[in-house]
């Protein structure tokens, strides 16, 4: 799908361990297509553009000391919020292809369902819509 680079739009850039040659999670769980990618000499992920349904998302390893991956400090500092037609399903693909479910997709008072996984990397993505 063609993005209109002349609007704004949120983009996530997630950071993973350097070394990485498996970024297949993303297309396995959430359907991701790759737009482009960059590996370094030994095929490990340099810098990947995926898209889910239109949002774009970037993969890319550490290149300075100010990023961390996840597990660096154990934890992350966002949780990339997915918005699906089928909350169920996506977190059960997800699971299916290696995410650790951290808490049920359930109806809240809110008006939205929303389940939470963390991916093999150690990044955390809240499945959800509006109900």
């Amino acid at each position: 799908m063609a993005t209109n680079f002349s609007t704004t739009f949120f983009a996530p850039e997630l950071y993973i361990n350097n070394g990485v040659k498996d970024i297949s999670f993303y297309k396995n769980a959430f359907a991701a297509t790759e737009n482009l990618c960059f590996t370094n000499d030994d095929g490990s992920i340099h810098v990947a553009e995926l898209c889910i349904d239109g949002a774009i998302f970037h993969v890319h390893e550490i290149t300075s000391v100010n990023f961390f991956s996840p597990d660096k400090h154990k934890g992350c500092t966002c949780c990339i919020g997915l918005f699906v037609p089928d909350v169920d399903a996506v977190m059960k693909r997800a699971i299916i292809a290696g995410a650790l479910e951290i808490s049920p997709a359930k109806d809240y008072d809110y008006g939205y369902r929303q389940g939470t996984i963390k991916d093999p990397f150690g990044h955390y993505w809240q499945i959800q819509k509006k109900i």
